[in-house]
């Protein structure tokens, strides 16, 4: 098996994407009868049929359908080398695709990835979605970083590495005409006297705020849950419940939403990451990743 030579897998990654040896050879610039023999060189270094020809193409065998699956991701990646090096030959910026988890608070998204973008020649890919399925995207090399609030867990074919960019503690808000109707209570006992908007249990945050109201006996009325951080703002400005955010964020919600900071959880905290695939040359603009975090965490209140 480990005889068998890497163009001729291209060739066949070409036939199966565009289902026929005849496309396959205008795609790639050859002769079908060139198409034909370098399957069959490759069938025979692998020991196994990948394909049956019939009347309108080719059809994959179950030993095909395997190499077709571990092939794709190889060879979608190598059709962007192309674009990507005459874009950066062009000036136009090496690009940083991010995954961002929906359950991040997209002010610190977009903290710590500003001075990623003003300080060097980069364009920035942005991505958001669910936890699990970036990772997947980043395990497919799809992405170089992935941000999120949780390390990414062990997984023995998932070769990830998780970097923690810092924390903060967990703090209240709530809109004006909301905070009015506690004025005078006690923190954190007003909060049972609130309607609350919450992360899904998607989110790390979520169980850690439920301990932190049990422990402090506030039966919680919980009228909104959000999967997205920024929706679930959003809907806290409108004045539909009070809500948690990194305490950071202090002066963006206050002074730009107009929200009330009603007290601090400081028992709750709030881990943000970094994780990549390991590889051996890291993208050049992870270490300015790493330094517009450290400028975040200096920057939080207390």
């Amino acid at each position: 098996m480990a005889g068998y030579k890497l163009r001729h897998l291209q060739v066949f990654w070409v036939v199966g994407t565009e289902g026929s040896m005849s496309a396959a050879a205008r795609r790639l610039g050859v002769s079908v009868q060139t198409v034909s023999s370098q399957l069959r060189d490759l069938e025979r270094d692998l020991g196994y049929a990948l394909l049956r020809v019939r009347a309108r193409g080719v059809e994959l065998t179950p030993a095909g359908r395997a190499a077709l699956e571990l092939a794709e991701p190889m060879f979608q990646l190598a059709e962007r080398v192309p674009p990507a090096v005459a874009q950066a030959a062009a000036g136009e910026g090496l690009a940083l695709r991010v995954g961002i988890a929906d359950s991040l608070p997209k002010l610190l998204v977009r903290q710590l990835l500003r001075p990623v973008c003003d300080e060097g020649p980069t364009r920035l890919v942005g991505l958001e979605g669910e936890f699990d399925d970036l990772l997947a995207e980043l395990a497919l090399h799809r992405l170089d970083i992935v941000l999120a609030d949780r390390a990414a867990p062990p997984h023995p074919s998932l070769k990830l590495h998780s970097r923690l960019l810092g924390s903060a503690q967990v703090a209240w808000f709530a809109a004006p005409e909301l905070a009015r109707r506690v004025e005078g209570a006690s923190f954190p006992q007003l909060l049972g006297q609130l309607p609350l908007l919450m992360p899904t249990t998607h989110a790390a945050l979520r169980a850690r705020l439920e301990d932190w109201l049990l422990r402090h006996d506030i039966r919680a009325h919980v009228v909104g849950e959000f999967e997205d951080s920024a929706l679930l703002a959003s809907f806290g400005q409108s004045g539909m419940g009070a809500f948690a955010a990194p305490d950071w964020s202090t002066p963006q919600l206050v002074r730009e939403a107009g929200l009330v900071r009603l007290g601090l959880s400081a028992e709750v905290g709030e881990s943000f990451y970094a994780i990549s695939a390991r590889r051996r040359i890291e993208h050049p603009a992870l270490g300015r990743l790493v330094e517009a975090a450290a400028a975040v965490q200096a920057a939080a209140p207390g």
